[in-house]
């Protein structure tokens, strides 16, 4: 069961926390900046036009969710954790300050450093070779990632067959590399950018400093009243158009909930060195298979990302207003068992529900979870029999 959490967990992740791994931190404020003016198609346009392939820089960490403090774990569920102790490293990770580097060149070489008071966790992609690494108990793990053109969607389905009217040059997908367990400010900006609809308003803040560069700011804003999001502001880059930086803020709260920026960076390519990783001496190593989103052969799921549909998510409502529901058996066993989630949830009729400043996760006594960002009476409504 836990590979199917694990499957459908970027779905309920990218509506609902945003970005799990992402580390974040604030833009520099009360600087003077001129920039010519821009509309916010044109800035939406930098975006999608950007040809940054390779940088590395520093990337920090606030945020304000209202959740309970828990110990340092892993860059992603720790090598020697399970699902629920993998919870309470998401929630770590989203929720306490944190302070990384990162280094990306191309589409398959990439390493994020977070650096914590006493230890080092490392996630390093080259090629198709994944490491993930924790100094603090000298556990490593790693995977072969799947082959891009194995996984490769059949023509038509792809964002590539859709004409550019209906495109847009923001959802063209993010030029530097998804890898997992790294999360930058382009990759979060291009979901939301890509999300973007009728029912968020668009407009241009004033610029601002991020890193040392001028930058444009975008504002998104929620036309609904129900969702917990007030708005999200993005920094892009005034030279190159990469997104610099993310801000997001809660309907009644003064401070971000959460907030992802770099506080220096360099768009030169790091050295191919870099990308190199050796577990060290007497580092305990486990190798992972990683699902891979191609079919199998003579399997009629012909289309990645494709699934039975028992298996498969619902979408209650649109737009920021979305509550993802899963079926029962997708939220492995030991999820419930684990002090980080007693800790985290609360009992509500029915279930226990995690509920913070920007998301709400409903997790139900029969084994199905609902989760957006929305109260906890909206995902009620959606979990009960209409």
């Amino acid at each position: 069961m836990a590979r199917k959490w694990l499957r459908w967990l970027p779905a309920a992740v990218v509506p609902a926390v945003v970005a799990a791994a992402a580390l974040t931190g604030s833009y520099q404020a009360g600087a003077a900046v001129n920039l010519p003016e821009k509309s916010s198609a044109e800035i939406i346009a930098m975006i999608g036009h950007s040809e940054v392939r390779a940088l590395s820089g520093t990337l920090r960490q606030t945020s304000e969710l209202g959740i309970p403090q828990l110990p340092a774990a892993g860059p992603i569920p720790s090598v020697r954790q399970g699902a629920g102790q993998g919870l309470a490293a998401v929630i770590e990770l989203t929720g306490t300050a944190h302070t990384a580097r990162i280094y990306l060149d191309g589409p398959s070489k990439a390493r994020l450093q977070i650096m914590d008071t006493l230890a080092e966790r490392d996630v390093v992609r080259n090629g198709r070779d994944l490491w993930l690494y924790n100094s603090a108990d000298n556990s490593a793990a790693h995977a072969t990632l799947p082959d891009a053109t194995a996984t490769r969607r059949p023509p038509g389905h792809g964002p590539a067959d859709r004409s550019p009217a209906d495109r847009g040059p923001a959802n063209n997908g993010p030029k530097t590399p998804a890898t997992p367990g790294i999360a930058t400010p382009e990759a979060i900006a291009q979901r939301f950018l890509a999300a973007a609809d009728p029912s968020t308003e668009v407009t241009v803040g004033d610029a601002t400093i991020v890193a040392g560069r001028t930058a444009y700011q975008l504002v998104l804003r929620p036309r609904s009243t129900v969702t917990l999001v007030d708005s999200v502001t993005l920094a892009v880059d005034a030279a190159s158009g990469l997104p610099l930086g993310i801000q997001l803020r809660s309907r009644g709260q003064a401070a971000p909930a959460f907030s992802l920026a770099f506080s220096d960076i360099s768009l030169s390519a790091p050295e191919s060195s870099v990308f190199t990783f050796t577990p060290p001496h007497g580092a305990s190593v486990k190798e992972m298979t990683v699902p891979s989103a191609a079919p199998m052969p003579g399997t009629k799921h012909a289309v990645p990302g494709t699934h039975p549909a028992a298996d498969r998510p619902t979408v209650t409502g649109k737009g920021w207003d979305a509550v993802v529901g899963f079926p029962a058996g997708v939220l492995p066993a030991d999820v419930r068992s684990d002090p980080a989630f007693a800790q985290l949830a609360q009992a509500v009729p029915g279930g226990r529900a995690i509920t913070t400043s920007l998301v709400t996760v409903l997790m139900l006594d029969d084994g199905r979870v609902f989760a957006g960002m929305v109260p906890l009476e909206r995902l009620q409504a959606a979990a009960s029999p209409q």
